[in-house]
């Protein structure tokens, strides 16, 4: 499907979907749980849809689904921590599903399951969670070693200390939702922050966590009891509409309900540094989360540099940061950032070549990309079957010359089903 995207500015205010990777764990974490957990704004789109359909196959029941792209309130009935059925599970083109899961499916006394996915996900690599749990007891195999499917068999597990060879936050999880199975302490070391959703949820639903010195680490469960879930506002949609407002002349927007996790948010830290005009307002904390209104007004940008500590912070929103930076004064660099490579698309090469599809002056490097500024002239992109492919170059069509041409624009609800009407019913408000 080919939508064009216009140029000109927006003006308005929105309320933002629910954040997609706290969805993921709060219905795999509810599936684990006993009893009954509450899920207060789930998200709704084919991502998260692969995850419900995972654990109802997984033996949970699910109850209760809103409109597409809206808040639903569910209900989960858990399987319990040790009582996963045995099953196929397709994880469709949701990565972070495909590496959590076999955290939780690695512990079971007994049972066998194979998990597999699209296209996409058959060339994302899985042996950096595939090769720590192996060393936690695993019996897990996958195709040439290190790519979808994953078999896995139920065995007994040990704890383990485990250094992260590179920040994830996904294999980070999968390795304590398998310490929650394991005999002993599970501890993984952390060469960077990375978003610590899942660690936030664990110690509300009672497990034993503990943060310290760069290190997060869980002890064996009998248990999860999860209660209650909300799932506020995905900063990663809210930074579609943060950067079309700072690029596209005129523009001023009010985001409403976003999640503001720090470990979420390192993109205003850079557009921070670039000259952003974002006010920032925290309100309150739901489910331990922090949440409140951001604000983005049209400006001039400078350039700036985005590297080490930074990175895990901002993984989903670099390609954001390029976008900006076409349109910035002086030469922004994207440095340690190879993690894009692993992502729906090689995030790379596919928002470089956009962006100078647009006109915009960009370089590839290993782990990164050099980008002068000097604005986008527009044209004709392809989403690449990446939906945050497909998200940026409709916005960049706000704020280029011409307007933008997107190619594959339905990869976009993949994690936001709703966005060409939110971004329109911005544009109607200019």
């Amino acid at each position: 499907m080919s939508v064009r995207f216009g140029p000109g500015p927006l003006r308005g205010a929105l309320r933002l979907p629910p954040d997609k990777s706290i969805s993921h764990r709060a219905a795999l974490i509810a599936a684990m749980a006993d009893g009954v957990t509450e899920i207060a704004g789930y998200l709704d789109s084919a991502d998260t849809r692969s995850t419900l359909d995972a654990v109802r196959r997984l033996g949970a029941a699910v109850e209760g689904i809103g409109a597409a792209g809206s808040g639903a309130r569910i209900s989960v009935s858990g399987a319990g921590l040790r009582g996963a059925a045995e099953a196929r599970v397709d994880v469709g083109n949701a990565g972070t599903l495909l590496r959590l899961l076999p955290g939780w499916l690695a512990g079971q006394e007994t049972g066998s399951w194979r998990i597999d996915g699209d296209d996409s996900i058959r060339r994302r690599p899985v042996d950096r969670v595939a090769d720590p749990l192996r060393l936690m007891g695993a019996r897990v195999r996958c195709r040439e070693d290190r790519l979808p499917p994953l078999e896995i068999e139920g065995a007994p597990l040990h704890g383990i200390e485990y250094e992260l060879p590179v920040a994830s936050a996904q294999v980070k999880s999968c390795l304590l939702l398998a310490g929650l199975l394991a005999e002993g302490e599970t501890r993984v070391v952390e060469p960077l922050p990375s978003r610590d959703h899942t660690e936030r949820m664990l110690a509300a639903a009672g497990a034993e966590v503990e943060r310290a010195d760069g290190a997060v680490s869980v002890r064996a469960a009998e248990r999860l009891e999860p209660g209650a879930i909300v799932v506020p506002g995905d900063f990663s949609s809210a930074a579609f509409f943060l950067v079309a407002a700072l690029l596209a002349p005129g523009s001023d927007v009010l985001l409403e309900g976003v999640g503001l996790n720090p470990t979420r948010t390192g993109l205003l830290a850079a557009l921070g540094r670039m000259g952003a005009a974002i006010e920032v307002d925290e309100e309150d904390a739901r489910g331990g989360e922090p949440v409140g209104r951001l604000r983005a007004r049209s400006c001039e940008l400078v350039a700036t540099e985005v590297s080490g500590a930074e990175v895990p912070l901002a993984i989903d929103e670099l390609p954001l940061i390029a976008l900006a930076a076409c349109f910035a004064e002086g030469t922004t660099r994207i440095r340690d950032a190879a993690e894009l490579r692993r992502k729906e698309s090689d995030r790379i090469a596919t928002v470089a070549a956009a962006l100078r599809a647009l006109g915009g002056r960009v370089e590839p490097t290993g782990d990164g990309m050099e980008i002068e500024g000097g604005g986008l002239r527009g044209g004709s992109v392809s989403a690449a079957g990446d939906h945050r492919v497909a998200m940026l170059a409709a916005v960049a069509g706000a704020a280029s010359e011409q307007g933008v041409e997107v190619e594959g624009m339905e990869a976009a609800a993949v994690s936001y089903p709703g966005f060409e009407a939110d971004l329109a019913s911005l544009r109607k408000e200019a």
